[in-house]
């Protein structure tokens, strides 16, 4: 006998849909866990951004915020219903391995101009 979890309403669990997917399987909180958790990043990337001296440095973090930001509203958004379906995938969270290796690899370049403040 198999016990599914999920009622099977939504789309594949390897496609963009990701966010519906954890907001049906884990609920409400989480699902505002992981936007309060994506707005954290978002602000302390502004704040590296502001204390940053070297002004390619700073344009080179914003660049990355706007990556991040319009990647998590496109998404949310896409799966509420609020904007149209592209194929724009939640980072650090969506299925595939080029977008985990280019998220974290902007992640990383944010926190080495973090650490070179002078």
């Amino acid at each position: 006998m198999v016990i599914k979890l999920n009622y099977g309403y939504l789309y594949p669990k390897t496609t963009d849909f990701i966010f519906a997917v954890v907001s049906e399987e884990m609920g409400f909180i989480i699902a505002s866990i992981v936007i309060i958790a994506y707005v954290y990043i978002l602000l302390r990337m502004i704040k590296i951004a502001k204390e940053t001296k070297d002004p390619i440095g700073s344009y080179i973090v914003m660049g990355v915020i706007g990556i991040f930001f319009f990647h998590m509203v496109q998404n949310i958004g896409m799966t509420m219903g609020l904007l149209p379906i592209t194929g724009v995938p939640l980072l650090l969270l969506s299925y595939g391995g080029s977008s985990l290796l280019t998220s974290v690899i902007l992640i990383g370049l944010v926190l080495n101009i973090g650490a070179r403040k002078s």
